[in-house]
């Protein structure tokens, strides 16, 4: 019985805690409560939301700037600012 909880567990109370107990008290009816172990549960699915998150507004971001983009390369076509053509060559040869 190396560790504390292994002392507990078999149901010795380790000296540091025996000396805490108040004089008078019997040791039978002491019942030593331990701390539950540390959940990791929360900040993982803390960190998944907070990351699905952040890729969601940046998914919106973009197809706005995208929406955006497009409106004004018509506005500016429209008036005349801006002109861009699609040039399609011909594959097919004649004469040949």
């Amino acid at each position: 019985m190396q560790l504390p909880e292994d002392q507990l567990r078999a149901g010795h109370i380790p000296a540091d805690l025996y000396r805490q107990i108040p004089p008078g008290t019997d040791v039978r009816r002491v019942v030593i409560v331990q701390q539950a172990p540390r959940s990791y549960k929360g900040p993982i699915v803390l960190t998944l939301v907070i990351a699905a998150g952040s890729v969601a507004v940046l998914l919106v971001i973009a197809f706005v700037v995208q929406v955006v983009a497009a409106a004004a390369v018509a506005v500016l076509s429209v008036t005349g600012g801006l002109s861009y053509t699609i040039n399609r060559a011909s594959k097919t040869r004649k004469g040949h």
